[in-house]
């Protein structure tokens, strides 16, 4: 028997510093997300971090906590659902860090007889410390506890033209009524030295030329390549949309610690679109995340907007995450669908 597992981030379980503390933890402590060795991890995040960053993500969460709770888990919640409505097989929903955790979605789908699984990772590029920490996390528990599973991901999908399309809709649809001068297109950031430990070639990615020769290269490299597979999503929808590429641009948020991470910071070119580009009215569209979350509704729609009036900008529009867009949920349903002819 065949069976769904959706698997998205996570999010604390309350506002409460205390439950934020406890997923904070979970989340950083995790060898893909600060890969640095064990010691140390434990150094920085529970003898720094820990001790210091919790209340202060606490009030972020507070100002876009919704009243039925986290808005990242009601909106998987919500796709789930409707995913569910479209196909026969089991779909269960898990998060990678917090609850439903992936140990209790596999468990569920156990429990109904499932013995075939297909792993979707709610993230649309690959990278170390969202897609590869889902995969690492499946696959140890299936050797563990469902020995008699078999497991199947789906791999990124930024290059896909059915997911191209539903993301870039649903852009034209929300922006249709707003007027603006420029898009930006705001992706995650990672350390640079993610992109050169991805590198299955060990020798063509190179994220400190600045100049992007090796993401237009074609590679091998790039089926692992996060800073390949942003850029290209933008392309896509570009080319999807038939937007002028002068009026488009890429960046990357949500930078930790003081390694390099990849540039440009979105923070930073938010600013320099005001003050030096002169740019009046500013969407930004944030394709990393499938669901809308404190990275996408606080640093964005309100930090971001903050500093963009601030430095003289005028309209800010923050373009939803495709969440549980009806296109959306049948291109879901369609590989899934797809799975269970094979």
């Amino acid at each position: 028997m065949k069976g769904v597992l959706l698997v998205n981030l996570g999010s604390p379980e309350s506002t409460n510093p205390k439950d934020v503390k406890k997923y904070l933890g979970e989340f950083l402590m995790d060898e893909r997300v600060i890969d640095v060795p064990y010691w140390l991890r434990t150094f920085i995040v529970k003898g720094i971090i820990l001790n210091t960053r919790p209340k202060k993500s606490a009030e972020a969460y507070e100002k876009i906590w919704w009243e039925e709770g986290s808005p990242l888990i009601i909106l998987s919640e919500r796709l789930q659902n409707k995913v569910q409505a479209k196909t026969k097989l089991p779909v269960a929903l898990a998060m990678r860090y917090g609850n439903p955790s992936i140990k209790s979605g596999l468990q569920e789908l156990h429990d109904k007889g499932v013995t075939e699984v297909l792993l979707v990772p709610l993230y649309p590029q690959f990278a170390m410390a969202t897609t590869e920490t889902i995969l690492i996390l499946a696959e140890e528990l299936r050797k563990e506890l469902f020995t008699n599973m078999k497991i199947t991901d789906v791999p990124a999908f930024y290059n896909k033209p059915e997911y191209i399309k539903a993301l870039s809709n649903s852009i034209k649809d929300y922006l249709s009524d707003k007027d603006y001068d420029h898009i930006l297109f705001s992706y995650h950031g990672v350390p640079e030295r993610h992109i050169r430990k991805s590198d299955i070639t060990k020798s063509h990615c190179n994220p400190e030329a600045g100049n992007l020769s090796c993401c237009n290269t074609p590679s091998e490299a790039h089926k692992y390549c996060y800073r390949h597979q942003c850029y290209q999503t933008t392309k896509n929808v570009i080319s999807e949309l038939g937007l002028d590429e002068n009026k488009v641009s890429t960046s990357f948020q949500s930078r930790l610690g003081v390694d390099p991470w990849l540039q440009p910071y979105t923070d930073r070119t938010i600013v320099n679109k005001a003050e030096k580009d002169g740019i009046k009215k500013l969407a930004i569209v944030t394709p990393a995340f499938v669901s809308d979350c404190l990275e996408t509704l606080e640093e964005i729609a309100m930090e971001g907007k903050h500093e963009f009036l601030e430095a003289g900008g005028e309209e800010f529009h923050t373009v939803p995450c495709i969440n549980d867009n009806d296109e959306w949920v049948d291109v879901l349903a369609g590989w899934i669908n797809d799975f269970n002819k094979d």
